[in-house]
């Protein structure tokens, strides 16, 4: 069997996945870069890919493996975030990142094909899910004919779109943010980044303080029912 090469690491905003939308497109003002490495920086294996409004990542995630590199026991059946993690669902069912072999799949837009003099052709992409250096292991074209399916149904994610939380800045502390990260931020936190088994039923009140880093700050925030209050933006 051959193994598999990454061929190239995804720059985004997110050291940590704490923070980060739970699906790709979730947050389409959320931006990344697409960095090949140094071996697949060819020109020509992206020919024509100008012409396609969206790709799909193959990607891997650091979940499922341990710090000497080693697969973890994997388990037949998980808790996805989204039902607040007290259901148990089977592994094939979910998206979790819990699974047989850590691989992640993601949607997203393609804005533009760069070329930067030190790392060739480079991908600007919106609706990013993934934490900064993920590595990538094959990029495809998203195909509108073949991949959009109208009729799809989507099981016990389907009641759980939409955003959970109203934001509120009473400071006006997105001001200390360059602007063009202000609204992405803002959209993750409508989708309420919390560990999903607080504040959801049976998880009692929370009343604790939340920090994770988003773009070189610390971003600090509470929750009161439907309510998410910014608390601090900090420089790291």
């Amino acid at each position: 069997m051959t193994s598999l090469s990454v061929i190239a690491r995804v720059r985004t905003d997110f050291p940590e996945k704490f923070g980060l939308p739970r699906q790709s497109g979730i947050v389409p003002a959320l931006t990344g870069t697409v960095v090949f490495e140094e071996a697949y920086r060819v020109p020509d294996a992206l020919r024509g890919i100008e012409g396609f409004s969206h790709l799909w990542l193959l990607w891997g995630f650091s979940e499922g493996f341990s710090s000497q590199n080693e697969p973890k026991p994997w388990s037949p059946t998980v808790r996805p975030p989204r039902l607040g993690g007290n259901a148990r669902m089977g592994v094939f069912a979910t998206r979790s990142p819990n699974r047989p072999n850590p691989i992640g799949l993601s949607v997203v837009r393609l804005l533009s094909v760069e070329r930067d003099p030190a790392l060739g052709p480079v991908l600007k992409v919106a609706g990013i899910d993934m934490t900064d250096g993920t590595p990538v292991y094959d990029i495809k074209p998203y195909l509108p004919f073949a991949d959009a399916i109208p009729d799809a149904v989507g099981g016990y994610a389907d009641a759980l779109d939409g955003d959970r939380l109203t934001v509120e800045d009473p400071d006006n502390l997105l001001a200390l943010l360059p602007e063009e990260k202000r609204a992405p931020l803002t959209a993750v936190l409508r989708g309420d980044p919390r560990p999903s088994y607080r504040g959801r039923p049976g998880g009692g009140e929370d009343e604790r303080e939340y920090g994770f880093p988003y773009a070189g700050y610390e971003i600090l925030f509470r929750v009161t029912g439907g309510t998410l209050t910014l608390c601090g933006i900090k420089k790291k």
